[in-house]
């Protein structure tokens, strides 16, 4: 493991596809972070990546109620909807896996649906997948519908929950990268809202008028991201909240230490 350490990003289901239409791919978003990735690879640094589902899950999920379980009236229906959802999300993460070979780098996709049980934080699996010890191959995973041990069958494991265990249980992580899709960080109000204001440094106790598209949004959106996130700042000194259409600004985060973005606190 070299002296630079690890980083570990999350492209956002909303930065890598458009979330209002179905399996729809925001192509020149994933090339422009993929170019960043390159970066930070060819300066030393060994990355983690998480994605979201974006419209490559979440609109079928709500459709089928997959988060809350087996529902014994459309069994059937639901359990076809995990299989397509499950195939949709390795659809979605090979275009990020394809986007980062077209510039010289190796990434292995990790379906959760195979490695992981359960949901929530405190879900069951073996993270060494994540280790890697070099460069040359990125472990990239993605939030996905999982089996689980209950009489629910299934549920849901967020990309969040994946980005707090791999922050908090693979050594030498020195930033927790979320990237979002269309603002420049946490807002005080949702970016539709004219007073919306840009939250430099976030901590629990900030109240900040979150919302989400509840209406296709499955894990919890960006409450759960802030919830997780200030979990993993209790071990991780950077973890920060950036836009994902301005990857230069993660450079300039790792170089500087600062950028536009919210850095978040314990």
């Amino acid at each position: 493991m070299n002296s630079k350490g690890r980083i570990v990003i999350k492209l956002g289901g909303g930065l890598i596809t458009n979330k209002n239409l179905s399996k729809t791919i925001n192509k020149e978003a994933i090339k422009n972070v993929c170019n960043t990735i390159k970066q930070l690879n060819d300066e030393g640094y060994v990355l983690i990546i998480v994605h979201g589902a974006g419209s490559y899950g979440h609109i079928l999920s709500k459709k089928m109620d997959i988060a809350n379980g087996i529902n014994n009236e459309i069994q059937e229906q639901q359990i076809n909807a995990v299989q397509q959802i499950r195939s949709n999300m390795i659809e979605l993460n090979n275009e990020v896996i394809k986007s980062l070979k077209k510039i010289g780098l190796v990434a292995i996709g990790h379906p959760p649906s195979k490695w992981a049980k359960g949901i929530g934080k405190d879900f069951t699996g073996n993270l060494d997948i994540f280790e890697t010890i070099n460069n040359d191959k990125i472990p990239i995973c993605f939030g996905d519908v999982v089996d689980r041990d209950d009489s629910n069958k299934f549920g849901i494991l967020s990309g969040d929950d994946l980005m707090y265990r791999i922050s908090m249980e693979i050594p030498n992580v020195n930033f927790t990268i979320f990237l979002l899709g269309d603002v420049d960080g946490v807002l005080t109000n949702p970016p539709n809202n004219v007073n919306a204001k840009l939250i430099k440094n976030y901590s629990k106790n900030d109240i900040t008028n979150t919302s989400h598209s509840s209406d296709i949004d499955v894990t919890g959106g960006i409450d759960l991201k802030l919830l997780r996130a200030v979990e993993i700042s209790k071990k991780i000194e950077n973890v920060w909240f950036l836009n994902g259409n301005r990857s230069e600004r993660i450079m300039q985060l790792i170089h500087t230490g600062t950028t536009i973005g919210t850095k978040i606190l314990p």
